[in-house]
């Protein structure tokens, strides 16, 4: 009985110590980890909607277990508390692992915009709308950026695909003199409604077109510093620098006018006649080799900004030296007189911020001096007389992309004309360019990279001054920096012919700017072929000129280029200074 009784008693007590052992340990365990189990998503929005964001910190970790919603939820009661650094990689957790989700994007963005880390904060925007392209938060986020770096183009691409913004007034600071029927004629831009990134745009062309506005920017100002009835309304400002009579102010008008002087050049002016944006330009250069006086006068057709009408007259006497670049003479053309005298008018019209065309017509006589030992074949080139000339342009831009401030602008030109000396005929040409421009930083021309490829023809009975040529010279444009397009300050130094393509590659840092002087310089690479059917003129296969440039801007008017570079066929060096206005 008594061992029955001692059995039973043992086996309930190894029952009682079974039961209680699991229960002590897992109370032992407890006490060393009170976080018994993860809170859940639930409890965890819960304790952020009621403002427990310490709590919801304390809660929560990161880690490759944890669901990115709790990831979400920790690196938002982080933003609360403003410790943006660890909201950010709290966000950067939870985007690992659903990177397809917007959300993560966009909070990341919040974050790197207070870490003021821009260049970010609007990359991972894009990268939100991509996903949801219909987030009008993100949107209006990554235009407000745009706008705070003061790209307001890029800002107005961003809101105008919400329908805004909306303004109720454009304010003039100062107001001009131009005529204000004029003016408004210019504004695209409707007064009360959708400021429209395009008419924005056209209303610069205009603005441009007029001739009488060197410099000017626009600004939205917000509604309650405009005193605007609607909330989500802006004034749009228009701050311009006119010029009247000599220039924008007396500075301005000397500095246009004789800063030509170390050519021999002055440059008389007179702007806004009659406060109708008709303007007088001229040159007058008394250099023995290139003497030359030009008179042009413009104004808007009718008043209106969209057409503007030019006449000129221009008569010129140069001395030329074609000893290196003609190949048709003996002895060679080294003293070659050439006299012409031209006048003409041409019509531009702005179509859009996007394309605009001209289309001229001018009478011209020249005469050429001191040709002896050219070859009869190549006589043609020589031959003094008049001729007719119709010249048409289409301007057009094909890309802009505000957002990453690059733009690609085409060009194409036709001309077609008739020589009624002797011997001579109709002629023509055509050129086609395309420039693509690049400016990489948020804001200011810091590091400004520009392309520009060009490529023509021409075809008939032209005369040597008809002719292209690829050299730095002051009155051509087709530069190729590494080769003079004088010789002993004659021209005809520079290769010619009737047909060619050039590049010109180069990119400017910005060393200086005081809102006075800027000054900026970088590496150049101009590359180039030109040649003639005739087989007297053109260049010995390709021409590579690398280089560097200093340009330098006064008062944002008058601008000084100093080049130096070399062209590699030749191992010529050539330092060219260059005034532009």
């Amino acid at each position: 009985m008594d061992a029955t009784r001692r059995a039973a008693a043992k086996a309930a007590l190894v029952l009682i110590l079974a039961v209680l052992f699991p229960a002590a340990a897992a109370a032992q365990n407890s006490a060393q980890n009170p976080q018994q189990e993860a809170p859940t998503i639930a409890q965890i929005q819960q304790l952020y909607e009621a403002g427990k964001y310490a709590e919801v910190i304390s809660l929560t970790a990161t880690g490759k277990a944890t669901p990115a919603e709790i990831d979400l939820y920790r690196g938002l009661a982080l933003a609360q508390l403003q410790r943006w650094k660890e909201a950010e990689e709290a966000f950067e957790d939870g985007h690992r692992k659903e990177p397809r989700n917007p959300r993560f994007f966009v909070e990341l963005a919040g974050a790197e915009y207070k870490l003021k880390n821009f260049r970010a904060a609007k990359r991972n925007l894009r990268n939100a709308l991509r996903l949801d392209p219909k987030d009008e938060y993100s949107r209006n986020f990554l235009g407000s950026i745009y706008f705070l770096d003061g790209n307001l183009d890029a800002a107005l691409a961003e809101w105008n695909r919400a329908g805004k913004p909306q303004i109720t007034a454009i304010n003039n600071f100062p107001e001009p003199q131009l005529k204000n029927s004029i003016l408004q004629r210019a504004f695209a831009v409707a007064t009360l409604g959708e400021l429209r990134l395009r008419d924005l745009r056209t209303t610069e062309a205009r603005l441009d077109n007029l001739g009488v506005f060197p410099r000017y920017t626009f600004n939205l100002v917000p509604a309650q510093l405009a005193a605007a009835e609607t909330p989500d309304a802006y004034a749009l400002e228009f701050r311009p620098i006119e010029r009247n009579g000599w220039g924008a102010n007396w500075k301005d008008g000397l500095l246009r006018t004789f800063s030509g002087l170390f050519e021999l050049t002055v440059y008389p002016q007179y702007y806004n006649f009659g406060r109708a944006a008709r303007n007088l330009d001229g040159l007058f250069r008394w250099d023995e080799n290139k003497r030359r006086a030009l008179i042009s006068f413009t104004e808007p057709v009718g008043g209106d900004p969209r057409w503007r009408l030019e006449m000129h007259a221009d008569a010129r006497n140069e001395n030329w030296n074609l000893s290196q670049t003609f190949s048709g003479a003996t002895p060679l053309l080294s003293d070659l007189n050439f006299e012409r005298a031209e006048a003409g008018m041409k019509l531009r019209a702005v179509e859009s911020g996007k394309w605009s065309w001209d289309a001229g017509l001018s009478y011209a006589y020249r005469r050429f001096r001191n040709v002896t030992g050219v070859a009869p074949a190549a006589g043609t080139f020589f031959t003094s007389g008049s001729s007719v000339e119709y010249r048409g342009d289409v301007n057009y831009q094909l890309l802009y992309v505000p957002e990453d401030r690059v733009t690609v602008d085409t060009s194409a030109t036709g001309s077609f004309g008739n020589n009624f000396a002797r011997n001579l005929g109709a002629f023509g040409s055509t050129v086609g360019s395309v420039t693509v421009r690049w400016y990489p930083q948020a804001r200011g021309d810091d590091y400004e990279t520009s392309l520009r490829m060009r490529a023509g023809g021409a075809f008939g009975s032209e005369t040597v001054d008809q002719l292209f040529q690829l050299g730095v010279e002051r009155e051509n444009d087709l530069w190729l920096r590494g080769i003079a397009g004088t010789r002993s300050g004659r021209k005809g130094n520079a290769p010619l012919g009737r047909q060619f393509v050039l590049w010109n590659l180069e990119s400017n840092k910005s060393l200086y700017h005081n809102g006075l002087v800027a000054v900026q310089l970088g590496p150049l690479l101009d590359a180039g072929k030109i040649a003639d059917p005739s087989g007297f003129f053109g260049s010995n296969g390709w021409l590579w000129d690398p280089g560097v440039a200093l340009k330098v801007r006064v008062l944002g008017s008058v601008g000084v280029i100093a080049s130096y570079a070399r062209d590699m066929p030749t191992h010529s060096h050539t330092f060219y200074v260059n005034l532009t206005r």
